[in-house]
């Protein structure tokens, strides 16, 4: 299923580990409805996004940089599994 992935920062950056917490909003990319909110963290999205994508590394670096340095980062028209998308709690019909 094709989606957008948008992004809102929901705390501080762990400077630590670099990781920021982070508000993911799924939405289908064809304007239906069906939005889904869940927490998650840059490093937990990124890592999932390597995975189960075939995003080229320059897209996924352009949104790292985005979360980074952008308040409300956005990744458009990601193509997720079903699999992938029941995992992290959007459930498809």
């Amino acid at each position: 299923m094709r989606v957008n992935l948008l992004t809102l920062p929901s705390g501080r950056l762990d400077s630590g580990s670099g990781t920021i917490p982070l508000s993911l909003t799924i939405r289908p990319a064809c304007g239906l409805p069906g939005d889904y909110q869940c927490p998650t963290d840059s490093k937990a999205l990124l890592s999932l996004l390597r995975r189960e994508t075939e995003l080229s590394a320059s897209v996924l670096e352009r949104f790292e940089e985005s979360l980074r340095h952008v308040v409300g980062a956005r990744l458009l028209s990601v193509e997720l599994s079903e699999r992938v998308l029941t995992e992290i709690g959007y459930f498809v019909d």
